[in-house]
């Protein structure tokens, strides 16, 4: 594995900005602008999915980490459920919808297995060394 120098380096982060994009693109280009609640949710929930891995990656321990992704997967939860929301009340189409819960499953996954590495990790950060 290489080595992690900067949040930006990770895959997770790379892909949760990437939704955040996406959710951008959005809120500038279907009715999902009219719904300001459901649209400040949403942008708000996929800020936080980058967010907490950056903050978590800054910590310099596994184990804070880890509690940070978690908080990151449960966003990424919550913009999945958002997006049913939105699609629902038809302010983006079943396109829209479907491309986006691709990204978000894809973003659950990775950091999964991201917490499952650092779970069985002998390495338990820069504070424990």
């Amino acid at each position: 594995m290489a080595k992690i120098e900067k949040f930006e380096d990770l895959e997770i982060w790379r892909l949760a900005r990437e939704i955040c994009q996406q959710i951008e693109n959005l809120i500038q280009t279907t009715s999902l602008k009219t719904n300001y609640a459901l649209k400040d949710q949403i942008d708000r929930s996929s800020g936080s999915i980058m967010d907490n891995i950056a903050e978590g990656f800054e910590r310099n321990g596994n184990r804070e980490f880890i509690n940070f992704l978690s908080i990151a997967k449960g966003s990424a939860g919550e913009v999945k459920s958002q997006s049913y929301r939105a699609f629902d009340k038809n302010l983006i189409s079943e396109e829209q919808h479907l491309k986006l819960n691709e990204k978000v499953e894809l973003v659950k996954n990775k950091i999964g297995a991201m917490m499952n590495y650092l779970n069985k990790c002998k390495i338990k950060g820069l504070k424990f060394k």
